[in-house]
């Protein structure tokens, strides 16, 4: 038989980052617009401050074109028989596969409140991501070693997830 669950990780307040999401739309409108408008006018007369100006402008609107998806990022952790997948989603609209982890790799894994984890968090050279969006949740922790790199991450699973996770880790590996 099969386990398989997939849990998608949406933040729980999400006013702020709503209202930054329409406003950077509507700022990138207007320094798109203000920028066009500038740029029409350095062809009857250059200078060079308006130009710089010009340039500021457009690139910020770029910027926030390519950037303003990020305000709404969703996290997608995919489990399926003992391995587990990471993947960012920006927008409902792009997605980024973050990495895919074997659970019987794991060196050790429990809840970020714990003991252990405060020892592994501190030790020098470890990689800590975070993935995990509300920090109010019940958040866990993987500590890993890969070609002498140390690497810590943290995310938000159900309790479901826990429990299956928990089935394939090797015997000794889960700390509460």
């Amino acid at each position: 038989m099969d386990h398989f669950l997939e849990e998608i990780v949406v933040r729980r307040r999400r006013a702020l980052p709503e209202m930054l999401f329409y406003l950077s739309g509507a700022v990138m409108v207007l320094f798109a617009i203000v920028g066009f408008w500038m740029l029409t006018n350095l062809l009857s007369a250059f200078s060079l401050p308006a130009l710089a100006i010009t340039a500021f402008l457009c690139g910020v609107a770029v910027l926030i074109y390519l950037y303003r998806d990020r305000l709404r990022t969703e996290f997608e952790y995919t489990f399926t028989n003992g391995d587990l997948d990471f993947a960012s989603v920006f927008n409902n609209q792009k997605r980024k596969n973050l990495g895919t982890m074997r659970v019987k790799n794991v060196e050790s894994f429990g809840p970020v409140d714990s003991n252990a984890f405060r020892k592994l968090i501190n030790m020098p050279g470890v990689k800590r991501r975070n993935w995990f969006l509300n920090r109010d949740a019940a958040l866990y922790y993987f500590y890993y070693q890969k070609d002498q790199s140390r690497t810590i991450i943290v995310l938000e699973p159900t309790r479901d997830m826990v429990e299956m996770i928990r089935k394939y880790l090797p015997h000794g590996v889960y700390q509460a």
